[in-house]
């Protein structure tokens, strides 16, 4: 028995936009921060003149969270990513939902322990959600690096979708997961995803994000990042932008920044639309103003509704220029609608009507106005005449954003499940592929 109301489990999310670390039986993580780190090489800072201006502003912010991995130094959390830092690069350690840098997941994982928490991962168990579609060598490189590196007594590797069903109070459903880097459709049927059913496509928040950007910067409306002005007053409470130059600053950090502030557009004034979207109808809509960090207020007309459809139209992105990257493969993407129906059509037919009956929204896209209104619409009109369609998603956004963390939480401090985890002294005994057995 390792979890218990003694010793409280800790569940680790990590998503492809912000990592969720929390203790088992809260409602809400303790610590939400981006999941990716700035980077910089140590080469470059030793060698340039200002090596020691650069220890001097470390210690000014108190950054206490870099960690020297090799020859690069490593910043977590919002805090330090929020501080422009010369040369330094933005990397994300997940592409295409599946880790590619692990020495960034592992100084990720110290913040969130160290930074975040204040715990000794030596003396908690650790639920981590893991994709629906997570391979083999993933889950036993992660199951290694627990238990080799921060030694935790026991472990165990749910899967996301399970998560949001339990979250839901669901043992058969249809998870609908809006991330930041994809949107994955899982059927779960007793707790078990099916794996056969399980689709996917790249197109998720930080995908919007980005359409919105080009979208507004193809009208000519440029988004200054936070660092590069400075608000000067000109008369007693009247302020002006004064642009600042920062030569060094890197691409994939200017472009971090911007996209901050394009995400928070999004969410105030983005809203999927009812009907769906096509230039003539949306023309003369009103405006809505948004206001930039630098003072400029921004009207934004039909984007409201463009940027959101495309999670239904993936082709509507090949009308905004500077997306054509994606363009070439957004055909082969089909809209929400037809993924699910797609999905729910590779499950056995006996619980097909189950799955249309109980489809759960999920993720930080889902909480978007509306999404859940369209999508139901757009699932009535398509969906077999029998099938009663039902979309699910809970009331509170904070609660479609954290559906796979609040449902570790759940699992982990149910008094049945303290037999199921993955313990120290069975990895030493059967190795890391013994995860297999463990953690279906």
């Amino acid at each position: 028995m390792y979890g218990g109301d003694e010793v409280s489990a800790i569940v680790l999310d990590l998503g492809s936009h912000t990592c969720k670390a929390g203790y088992a039986g809260e409602d809400a993580p303790k610590a939400v921060f981006p999941s990716v780190v700035g980077a910089i090489d140590q080469m470059e800072v030793d060698n340039s003149t200002n090596g020691e201006q650069n220890s001097a502003v470390d210690s000014k912010t108190g950054v206490k969270d870099s960690e020297r991995k090799g020859k690069r130094k490593l910043y977590v959390g919002s805090q330090s990513l929020g501080f422009r830092r010369d040369n330094m690069e933005v990397l994300s350690p997940i592409k295409d939902g599946v880790v590619v840098d692990w020495d960034i997941v592992d100084s990720i994982w110290d913040h969130a322990f160290g930074e975040c928490l204040l715990v000794d991962p030596k003396e908690h168990p650790m639920l981590l959600a893991e994709p629906s579609s997570n391979s083999q060598q993933q889950r036993e490189r992660t199951v290694e690096l627990m238990f080799e590196k921060y030694n935790v007594p026991a472990l165990f590797l749910a899967k996301n979708a399970v998560l949001t069903s339990f979250a839901s109070g669901r043992a058969t459903a249809l998870v609908v997961d809006c991330g930041g880097g994809s949107t994955t459709i899982a059927p779960v049927h007793d707790g078990y995803v099916l794996q056969k059913a399980v689709t996917s496509c790249p197109i998720g928040g930080e995908y919007l994000t980005d359409c919105l950007l080009k979208s507004l910067e193809s009208k000519g409306i440029v988004i200054k990042p936070r660092y590069s002005f400075k608000r000067k007053e000109t008369r007693p409470g009247d302020f002006q932008a004064v642009d600042v130059e920062f030569p060094n600053t890197t691409e994939s950090y200017r472009l971090y920044s911007q996209r901050v502030i394009a995400s928070d557009i999004k969410e105030c004034v983005c809203r999927a639309p009812d009907t769906p979207y096509d230039e003539a109808s949306y023309s003369n809509i009103p405006m809505t103003p948004y206001e930039l960090p630098d003072g400029q207020t921004i009207e934004i007309g039909a984007d409201r509704f463009k940027i959101p459809d495309i999670l239904f139209n993936p082709s509507l992105a090949q009308t905004i220029s500077g997306i054509e990257s994606f363009a070439e493969v957004a055909p082969n993407f089909h809209g929400l609608p037809q993924m699910v129906i797609d999905s729910i059509n590779r499950c056995d037919v006996d619980i097909r009507r189950d799955l249309y009956s109980s489809i759960l929204l999920a993720g930080g896209t889902a909480s978007m106005q509306q999404l859940k209104e369209r999508l139901e619409k757009d699932l009535l009109e398509e969906s077999p005449q029998n099938a009663r369609v039902k979309v699910l998603a809970s009331g509170n956004s904070m609660e479609r954003r954290f559906s796979v963390w609040i449902g570790g939480s759940i699992l982990a401090s149910l008094g049945s499940f303290q037999q199921m985890w993955f313990s120290k002294s069975e990895y030493e005994e059967h190795g890391a592929s013994y995860v297999q057995r463990k953690c279906p």
